[in-house]
């Protein structure tokens, strides 16, 4: 029994080091609130992890607060990307469309500056778009 538990694991590992090559881990910087200290929490509060799909599309999940928001993103070329970010309940209702550029700093390390706004206008008519600047790692 312990043998077949060890090949399971191992199998189970080869598989996903074999994949690996198919996950994206994301992050946006939140700067904090004025008066407060920078934490390592300004930049895991958006963590996320998103598979890619093909060459040019990825989809995942993300934290959002203490909730968590699908997003999937499209690769226009090998910098700029197009996101869309929605809860998982009413998702139409809190649809987030965001453009982005994707600069490598190291190896599968990049810095990536982008805009995203509401896809629906507020009460006030307003949609509500935040300049951000994200980390992603691509295995």
């Amino acid at each position: 029994m312990k043998k077949m538990f060890l090949t399971v694991v191992l199998a189970a590992g080869t598989l996903f080091a074999a994949t690996a090559q198919d996950f994206t881990v994301v992050s946006s910087y939140n700067a904090p609130a004025e008066g407060e200290d920078y934490s390592v929490t300004d930049l895991t509060n958006n963590l996320g992890v998103l598979y890619n799909v093909a060459n040019n599309c990825s989809v995942g999940l993300v934290k959002n607060g203490e909730e968590y928001d699908l997003l999937a993103r499209y690769n226009y070329n090998a910098n700029l990307f197009i996101s869309l970010q929605a809860p998982t309940e009413e998702a139409t209702d809190n649809l987030s469309v965001g453009v982005g550029y994707s600069l490598n700093v190291w190896k599968g390390l990049n810095v990536e500056p982008n805009y995203t706004m509401n896809a629906t206008a507020d009460d006030d008519g307003e949609r509500n778009g935040s300049f951000n600047l994200g980390l992603s790692y691509r295995f």
